[in-house]
């Protein structure tokens, strides 16, 4: 998936964004397309994955075909990813594409390893459901990256179709 149409004013540094399928991965994915058209700089779309329960888990019963699986699955995400933000990868930019195996904010980190990179991540929502924070991915990949980190928020429901959405049911999905 590495689409190349080089610019003859390309900066130096590349643009290296998180991606993950959210919404604020989502606008991230955006932001990060904007900088790449406007800077001329290559844009490196990264998606970070973990065995399901861990590392350690894994190890204590690895299975290849699963992790083969897992794999897929990432590579299927970043795709959709691109399908559902741009309808496929940009062609006017040149963009490289990583899933790798590992805790994102290392993984991240180790993308935008150049003082002249740009990290792109989403910025959302501070709260899950159960009140606990997201984000030490993002405090942990932005303190370890020697790149600038650029934060982007998810686009924002107007305060009616949020009420609409917490009153949904699965009744409301059934065809």
């Amino acid at each position: 998936m590495t689409n190349v149409q080089l610019s003859a004013t390309r900066r130096a540094g590349r643009i290296v964004v998180g991606v993950t399928g959210s919404p604020s991965s989502a606008a991230a994915l955006r932001r990060a397309v904007h900088e790449a058209r406007r800077t001329g700089r290559v844009l490196v779309a990264v998606l970070a994955w973990e065995p399901w329960g861990g590392e350690v888990a894994y190890q204590k019963s690895a299975d290849r075909s699963l992790e083969t699986l897992w794999e897929h699955k990432a590579r299927g995400r970043l795709t959709a990813a691109f399908e559902e933000v741009f309808g496929g990868v940009p062609d006017d930019i040149e963009v490289q594409t990583a899933v790798v195996r590992g805790p994102a904010a290392e993984v991240l980190s180790a993308f935008a390893d150049q003082a002249d990179d740009l990290l792109v991540l989403g910025a959302g929502p501070r709260r899950t459901v159960t009140g606990l924070g997201r984000g030490h991915v993002r405090r942990r990949a932005v303190a370890r990256s020697a790149a600038p980190a650029l934060l982007v928020a998810p686009p924002r429901l107007r305060r009616s179709a949020r009420r609409t959405l917490r009153h949904l049911t699965p009744d409301d999905f059934a065809g």
